[in-house]
């Protein structure tokens, strides 16, 4: 009796667990590594001949992140001890094993190019063609990882000494004067530091070109309240809840606020014409309206937890903003018009034997545009069982980033500059992929053999 392996049966941790050299090849052949070969190859035909495999040095570099190698000097002694290991990430047994000082200089020149994000965009459109990708609901969400480097410490004599200010009403001219050096100041500003509907009409390459990228102090309130520091770097992801292929990256400092990063990833998954997805959950960091409005233009809806910031108590409304009648109860969220943009509210169950509702002071159907309100007015609406189902499967990129800082090494950064931070970043975000999609080729032969038998 021949056994059928159900959809979904093997995944990345199966995976790990099998023989290197097939494991090896399964992740290999996920990823196209001739952009970055043109990359790092040499350029022109004079000069001394080339002596390196440039092809296994990068599958070693992708090697070292599935065998959580810590270091590029590990990696050089592993090459130099294991022929297997050598002859698995691409080298012939006659090629001399490169050193550390040919290693950084790859990366190096990785480094100063997009090719990583080239060759995960291929990776991405590959698991959409194969019919991998097909998600619903995309979620939002950012995980901080430190810096090697030891933070610098702060200097009380290298701050510029503020001058005493002037007591009183400043007369008008002087005040319009001062409006005026503000209003250029902050035009001068880079677009990460301005406010985030000031990302809206920006350009995605440009969007990406500005990230900050050196590492920063960052803080973070604990499970206890309590808050922690560190210094180091963040990563935004925006994940499919259902394939939990990461759809785009974004790293920066620790100390960028995670609502600045959403508006960039949101137009990154607008450029992948994915067309089955209709939501974006992200948590109460994200609660900003530029957000909102960056997912109403895409056409998609928002599930984002609302972040109250000291706001009166809506009057004729609760607090999922659904409306209530005059003894208070809230009308139930009925269903959702996508061409009017509305939504449909029914009467209260208390309503039933409230002698008001007889005499017709209660309407029977209350219905809001959304449009009154991103932010207030979602579909499904705020509070219903609709909406905490969608909002539940933003699990899915924190699973994605226990993933990353547990098996593909997104914690062990080993570079001082941010432009290594990020191509150590890119690779591991790369890898996790490549690691997805092979996972997902060998589900599928396996049912097909099932099938067949």
């Amino acid at each position: 009796m021949s056994i059928i392996r159900q959809e979904s049966l093997f995944d990345i941790q199966e995976l790990y667990e099998l023989e290197p050299t097939h494991r090896f090849d399964a992740i290999f052949s996920a990823i196209d590594i001739d952009p970055i070969f043109a990359v790092v190859t040499k350029k022109s035909r004079y000069g001394p001949p080339v002596q390196l495999n440039y092809g296994a040095m990068i599958y070693s570099l992708i090697a070292r992140i599935t065998e959580r190698i810590p270091t590029i000097k590990d990696l050089v002694k592993r090459l130099e001890n294991d022929l297997i290991f050598k002859l698995d990430c691409g080298f012939l047994y006659s090629d001399k094993v490169p050193s550390e000082a040919a290693y950084s200089r790859i990366i190096k020149q990785i480094s100063e190019s997009d090719v990583l994000e080239t060759v995960q965009e291929t990776l991405i459109t590959q698991a959409i063609s194969e019919g991998y990708i097909t998600d619903e609901i995309v979620a939002i969400d950012a995980t901080h990882f430190e810096a090697r480097d030891q933070a610098p410490r702060k200097k009380d004599k290298d701050k510029p000494k503020s001058k005493p200010k002037k007591r009183g009403r400043k007369p008008k001219a002087e005040r319009e004067q001062w409006k005026k050096e503000q209003a250029e100041k902050e035009a001068n500003l880079p677009i990460y530091q301005k406010k985030i509907e000031d990302q809206l009409d920006v350009p995605l390459n440009e969007l990406r070109k500005e990230e900050p990228q050196h590492p920063e102090w960052g803080v973070k309130k604990n499970s206890e309240g309590e808050n922690e520091f560190w210094y180091g770097y963040k990563a935004h992801l925006a994940v499919g809840s259902s394939s939990h292929y990461i759809l785009q990256t974004l790293l920066s400092s620790r100390n960028l606020n995670d609502g600045k990063a959403a508006i960039p990833l949101l137009k990154g998954i607008q450029g992948l014409q994915l067309p089955n997805i209709r939501y974006l959950t992200m948590d109460a960091g994200y609660d900003f309206e530029a957000i909102y409005k960056q997912v109403y233009r895409m056409g998609q809806q928002s599930v984002i937890a609302y972040n109250k910031r000291n706001e009166p108590e809506p009057i004729g409304f609760d607090k999922h903003f659904a409306p209530t009648c005059f003894r208070e109860h809230s009308y139930r969220y009925d269903s959702y018009d996508a061409k009017y943009e509305t939504l449909k509210y029914t009467r209260p169950k208390e309503c039933v034997d409230c002698p008001l509702a007889n005499d017709g002071i209660c309407q029977k159907v209350f219905k809001m545009k959304i449009t009154k309100d991103l932010r207030k007015y979602t579909a499904p609406a705020r509070g219903s069982k609709a909406w905490d189902k969608i909002y539940n499967q933003r699990t899915a990129v924190e699973r994605v980033n226990a993933y990353l800082k547990g098996y593909f090494q997104l914690n062990n950064v080993r570079y001082r500059s941010g432009k290594r931070a990020k191509t150590h970043f890119d690779l591991v975000t790369l890898i996790y992929n490549a690691s997805k999609l092979a996972a997902d080729r060998i589900n599928t032969a396996f049912n097909q053999q099932g099938q067949a038998a």
